[in-house]
């Protein structure tokens, strides 16, 4: 009989986290803002600036942020004298409200955003309506087309590009960001790739294995993706990037040069349908002690990343990333899975154009139970693509930007610090989540928004939520009702108002709380 003999001496490391208290305005600049992704976003901003609602069959419709993490859900501060006390996550520290940001970008394809959201046919008519004056009025830069990058089946679209070598366009974008800087008189720019997906680039010694190496190719003319060349650019103009497709645009060369120039990068690719519910039931299965041995997913869908991706090259991007993330919740469980092993696991896409932006998703789960046993899962979900990306669009610009007002020191290491650039923190919302080279890659959905919510609570000089609710589990007492109760001030954004969903402890401005200060 194997036992375990396990020591615990956790580590005690006092942290000093303040942050820039001030919510700045940002300016949100996509690659790709004229296709579904892009439009769908900007319009939803706009419906939720100006008050919008329309009618439907269904009845009055009226503008959300429904599906963002931020404005959307709540988390627990802990016990307060009547019970959980829950806050909206968007109040726990100061941040940019989605209603702030300035959209700009770039697009292949010359139709101003009011035709690109028509094309895209994912809103409501009678919202389109209403939004066409505000969108026909932003019009997408010309942007950079290699035509071996992408399918064949988006030469059509292709109708606004740069033009030059490849050191020209990357210095047209960075008049691009400039121009952006300048004229919208924002604190900060933060750039998204939302366009097409790639064919993954190989990774080539003297090319773009080094951030020299990369910098060089690019004068040269050497082999670099559109969405290398576009991050290359924020980087330099000291600007996030983020990446939500699949491909790696984030060759050795970019991430090193991000590091050197400290600035943030993120990836890889929206984790909205299919891939969101995969990391929480294969995470339910395996906590369980469940075997998923079997996992196959069918997708179909008929708007333009479904044309594009019927291209084998750029499916297999997609295939990649799609396919990687149950990879550490079958290697958290040595009981389950031997050394190598992992379920079988196929993803099939198609395109079927009369579907639209509402892609279908077929997923089966076959896991072993006990003694030789087998159980099925089938699941159907049906997708609305950009409308479910497009929140995330907007949680990644607002973390992103959150994450750069915040610093922290210990004790031993006085100085005080940002996150490291590549900013792992994003990984709730992505795929593929890119992460500091030698860290563990954590897709587990529970464990990545923990993460999140651990870290914002720390800001506050909360301590992490263990959920353990010890005092109301002992058969004598012994623990008050006060233990884990919390008394808490901090600062927020705008005043946080009375909660219908919980009990609710006031939410001050401008005060030092467990050793955390926050300024104004």
């Amino acid at each position: 009989m194997r036992r375990w003999q396990i020591y615990g001496d956790p580590p005690h490391h006092p942290l000093h986290l303040p942050h820039r208290a001030h919510g700045p305005q940002a300016r949100g600049h996509a690659g790709g803002l004229g296709g579904n992704n892009g439009t769908t976003v900007t319009a939803a901003v706009l419906a939720n600036k100006l008050g919008l609602s329309w009618r439907t069959k269904e009845g009055l419709k009226k503008a959300n942020y429904f599906g963002s993490l931020l404005q959307a859900s709540t988390v627990s501060l802990g016990t307060g004298p009547e019970g959980e006390v829950y806050v909206p996550f968007r109040d726990l520290l100061p941040m940019v409200h989605p209603n702030d940001i300035i959209f700009d970008g770039w697009d292949i394809s010359s139709m101003d955003l009011g035709q690109g959201m028509e094309r895209a046919k994912v809103l409501d008519w009678a919202l389109q309506e209403q939004l066409r004056p505000y969108m026909a009025k932003l019009k997408p830069r010309p942007s950079v087309y290699y035509p071996e990058f992408i399918a064949a089946n988006q030469k059509d679209r292709a109708d606004n590009l740069v033009t030059g070598t490849k050191a020209e366009q990357l210095d047209q974008i960075r008049r691009d960001i400039q121009d952006f800087k300048q004229k919208g008189g924002v604190d900060k720019v933060i750039v998204l790739w939302t366009a097409n997906t790639e064919r993954f680039c190989d990774i080539i010694p003297g090319v773009n294995d080094t951030a020299k190496n990369l910098l060089a190719a690019i004068q040269t003319g050497a082999e670099v993706s559109p969405s290398t060349l576009f991050a290359v650019a924020s980087i330099l103009e000291g600007c996030a990037y983020i990446n939500g497709a699949p491909q790696n645009t984030f060759v050795p060369g970019a991430v090193e040069l991000a590091v050197q120039k400290g600035v943030f990068v993120g990836g890889d690719d929206f984790k909205s349908g299919q891939t969101k519910i995969k990391s929480v039931l294969v995470d339910f299965l395996v906590s369980a002690g469940i075997k998923p041995a079997a996992i196959v997913s069918y997708n179909h869908l008929g708007n333009n990343d479904g044309k594009n991706l019927s291209a084998p090259q750029q499916f297999r991007s997609k295939e990649i990333s799609k396919s990687n993330v149950v990879d550490d919740m079958v290697q958290s469980n040595p009981l389950l899975y031997g050394p190598g092993e992992k379920p079988d696991h196929c993803v099939v896409i198609k395109y079927v154009p009369y579907v639209g932006d509402s892609k279908r998703a077929m997923d089966e789960y076959t896991s072993e139970i006990m003694m030789g046993g087998t159980n099925t899962i089938a699941l159907h979900n049906t997708c609305e693509d950009s409308l479910l990306a497009s929140p995330i669009i907007l949680d990644l610009v607002l973390l992103t930007e959150l994450c750069q007002r915040i610093s922290f020191c210990t004790e031993s290491e006085p100085t005080f610090q940002t996150f490291h650039s590549v900013l792992s923190l994003l990984s709730y919302l992505l795929k593929a989540p890119l992460v500091p080279q030698g860290a563990p890659v954590v897709n587990s959905f529970f464990r990545q928004r923990a993460c999140i919510e651990n870290v914002l609570r720390a800001c506050l000089g909360l301590p992490p939520q263990g959920h353990m609710q010890l005092e109301h589990k002992m058969q004598r007492g012994g623990l008050t009702s006060s233990v884990g109760q919390i008394c808490v001030t901090a600062t927020t954004p705008k005043s946080a108002g009375v909660l219908k969903n919980g009990y609710h402890v006031p939410v001050l401005n401008g005060v030092q709380h467990n050793g955390f200060e926050t300024h104004r």
